[in-house]
């Protein structure tokens, strides 16, 4: 397992596309509709600035004990799958080759014939509509 931390690319496999939050992406006036200059360079600066302080403030307050929350929750969704759940559906798959061989032999046997001289018998039968 690499320990390495790709600290220039941190979302390499774009799972976070959909959060472009720039104040591009998130802003923008239209043709018609125009601040004054410095008020838009100041906006963007301020919206930056909130926005990089903020996002620093809570991943250091909060992102290490997350990091553990969510490293422990996909550990035990892990193990889960790796000891609990895939064993269980593979016992489950051989007892459910069992139970259609079972079902399988009782339908042809008992059912099939059955219903076999059930449509012999009714197959005789004619309707005629008459006026």
């Amino acid at each position: 397992m690499d320990d390495k931390v790709d600290l220039i690319n941190r979302d390499p496999n774009n799972i976070n596309q959909h959060v472009q939050s720039n104040f591009e992406d998130v802003l923008a006036e239209p043709d018609g509709t125009r601040s004054a200059d410095c008020v838009w360079i100041y906006s963007a600066k301020c919206f930056n600035g909130g926005k990089s302080c903020c996002y620093i403030f809570l991943s250091a307050l909060c992102g290490i004990f997350l990091g553990l929350f969510w490293g422990c929750g996909f550990a035990m969704i892990s193990f889960e799958q790796i000891w609990c759940a895939t064993p269980m559906y593979r016992c489950f798959s051989i007892y459910a080759i069992y139970v259609q061989k079972c079902v399988g032999t009782y339908l042809s046997c008992y059912l099939g014939p059955l219903c076999e001289t059930c449509g012999l018998c009714l197959s005789r039968i004619r309707v005629d509509k008459s006026g």
